[in-house]
């Protein structure tokens, strides 16, 4: 656990890698952990927006930040990371890139749901094995990934997305075990409904789910920080953690799944739910 900003450089420094930097969550990552005088690192797809970022991140933090744009569903994102990262000591990656997909499982196309899985399950695991061998023969070093509530529960319309962020949650909390002897911090963080692009891009009625909380990604991401190093995993928000108690030991699994599927459909009623 490091707490200050000298401490939390060096035992996650001098570079994190953050994935999804251009936008939302990844790009609260990158600019907290900036502040936090991390180099960074800045991985995402779309070009002109984390470029932005990078010079943004340079004049405001007097830090060093790179931009790398590479699709994360590629066949040869880890290749072209581990070349463009041999020359860094990465101590912190964030993988925070996610790729969501509203509407009934059956109606999706197959390459939607597959490219889901690439970005949100591949890219991290592999990421995760490459900079967990590095981190693990220093002896120090962090790896953060970003699940999501829905991962407790089978949740309708983001069937397959809830299912590839409950595969982050259990892979952190596995790797939190192997890796707690060896200095390296894993965390599974689960945010709730986030004031993010990619929430807001499927039209959520957010008013038809008054009860449902909702979060700022500034305090989402300082949760997770705070996080790192004292905990496998942890869920954002005091609202968000007593819903998922809640649903997941007051509440039999099968009204759980009702509920959540119930919340899914006034929060998404234009999309048919077939």
């Amino acid at each position: 656990m490091a707490t200050d900003s000298a401490a939390f450089r060096d035992r996650y420094g001098p570079w994190a890698l953050v994935t999804g930097a251009a936008s939302g969550l990844g790009k609260e990552f990158a600019r907290q952990l900036a502040a936090r005088k991390l180099n960074i690192l800045a991985v995402d797809i779309q070009e002109r927006e984390l470029h932005e970022q990078v010079a943004s991140l340079r004049e405001r933090y007097g830090v060093e930040a790179r931009a790398l744009v590479v699709d994360l569903a590629g066949p040869e994102v880890l290749a072209t990371i581990a070349q463009e990262t041999a020359d860094l000591e990465v101590g912190l990656v964030a993988n925070v890139a996610g790729l969501a997909h509203v509407g009934p499982f059956l109606d999706t196309p197959l390459a939607v749901l597959q490219r889901q899985l690439a970005v949100n399950c591949q890219a991290p695991l592999v990421l995760a094995y490459h900079f967990g061998q590095l981190m693990r023969k220093r002896r120090r070093g962090g790896l953060i990934f970003i699940s999501s509530a829905s991962a407790y529960q089978g949740t309708a319309l983001v069937a397959h997305y809830a299912a590839t962020k409950a595969y982050n949650l259990i892979l952190a909390e596995g790797i939190w075990d192997e890796l707690r002897a060896s200095g390296v911090d894993v965390l599974g963080f689960s945010p709730g409904a986030t004031n993010t692009p990619g929430f807001h891009s499927a039209n959520p009625q957010y008013k038809a789910v008054g009860s449902m909380p909702y979060m700022e990604p500034e305090p989402t991401v300082a949760e997770a920080l705070a996080a790192l190093g004292k905990y496998p995993s942890k869920i954002a928000g005091r609202a968000n953690r007593l819903a998922a108690v809640l649903t997941s030991r007051a509440l039999p699994r099968k009204r759980a799944i009702k509920l959540f599927g119930e919340s899914m459909r006034k929060l998404y009623p234009h999309i048919p739910a077939k």
